[in-house]
């Protein structure tokens, strides 16, 4: 009897100490007290690429990272912010303008893509110069033709400010602030951002019906467009030529410009086709106003080079009535939610 009572005792000893330790070592872990959060993997979609393995996603970085986001003193000219090209209005692109503009009454090179589903990308840009959520963001912030600005003067500028001092302190345990938990936190926010709340995803889910013709249109699609454009991220990621003709103003051979290999000339990297009646404007200069305009570039306006893409060397033939319910389609891919999700507005 005493045995057993002893082996008792000695157990609940073990299990305290290890219960003290474990604590101990989360505590360790987490001296900040940060509240942590879970990526979103929407139901349908594969795993993410980046899965925030070298940056734990806290409400917190999240947080710096909008506030960041939002700030023009990240810019030369302290007005332009990333959200100044990346707007909640157009899921983060660029609302209903061909190409952005930058400080010094500058224009960028290419329409501004809007930023969601970051996370399941491993090329970043339209010509897929950059390869992670830190060096894209980098980019932009350096650009003559976009911010204009050097690290060394974002920190000094930022360092002076007391709620920041606080805020990185709180998130990375230091108040000296650094380029790169700068960009983690940016990487926070914008890689955090997902869309999965439109007509077509309730529809998968058994939640929404089509009309007649958005479901002609979905036919439609899946048999034209989504080799290109597969469900359920409405893109495969690729570079490819699609006939559009140079603009010979802007000089602008797509992925050749990273490569340097002639067979990349005019490709551009394959956009989701989310959110797409609300992006506005399109293709990777923003030449195209309208879908219907998109629509009849594939139609009739493709132009045949060395490296067009295979799959449109006769176009897509489309009747007039099926052009409009791939219009009326693609319009049910809309996430209206991020519009005005709180979580991703100005601070």
């Amino acid at each position: 009897m005493k045995k057993s009572l002893l082996t008792i005792v000695l157990l609940i000893t073990l299990v305290s100490i290890l219960a003290y330790g474990l604590g101990a070592c989360n505590k360790d872990e987490n001296p900040n007290d940060l509240t942590y959060l879970s990526q979103e993997v929407p139901a349908g979609f594969p795993q993410p690429v980046y899965k925030f393995e070298d940056n734990p996603l806290t409400k917190e970085g999240f947080e710096l990272g909008r506030k960041l986001f939002y700030d023009g003193r990240l810019s030369l000219d302290n007005n332009h912010p990333c959200a100044s090209c990346h707007q909640q209005i157009a899921v983060f692109g660029t609302y209903e303008h061909d190409r952005s503009h930058g400080v010094n009454s500058t224009h960028t090179l290419r329409n501004a893509p809007p930023l969601f589903n970051l996370a399941w990308q491993t090329k970043y840009h339209w010509d897929g110069e950059f390869n992670s959520l830190y060096n894209e963001a980098a980019q932009p912030i350096h650009g003559d033709h976009e911010m204009g600005e050097t690290f060394t003067s974002i920190v000094n500028k930022i360092q002076k400010d007391p709620d920041y001092r606080a805020a990185f302190k709180k998130v990375f345990r230091t108040e000296f602030i650094s380029p790169n938990d700068l960009l983690k936190a940016l990487a926070q926010f914008t890689g955090y951002i997902t869309s999965s709340h439109s007509k077509y995803d309730l529809y998968k889910k058994g939640q929404a019906s089509f009309t007649a013709q958005e479901m002609s249109g979905y036919t439609v699609f899946q048999a034209k467009c989504a080799t290109c454009h597969p469900e359920p991220m409405f893109t495969d990621y690729s570079f490819r030529n699609i006939g559009l003709p140079a603009d010979p103003l802007l000089n602008d051979y797509g992925r050749f410009m990273v490569t340097k290999n002639p067979a990349d000339s005019f490709k551009f990297k394959v956009p989701s086709l989310r959110s797409v009646y609300i992006t506005s404007n399109y293709m990777h200069d923003g030449r195209f106003n309208t879908l219907a305009q998109c629509l009849n570039h594939y139609r009739t306006g493709v132009q045949k080079s060395s490296t067009l893409d295979p799959l449109l060397t006769n176009g897509i033939i489309l009747t007039n009535t099926e052009a409009n319910d791939v219009a009326l389609f693609l319009r049910t891919l809309t996430d209206s939610t991020i519009l005005n999700d709180p979580r991703y507005t100005k601070p």
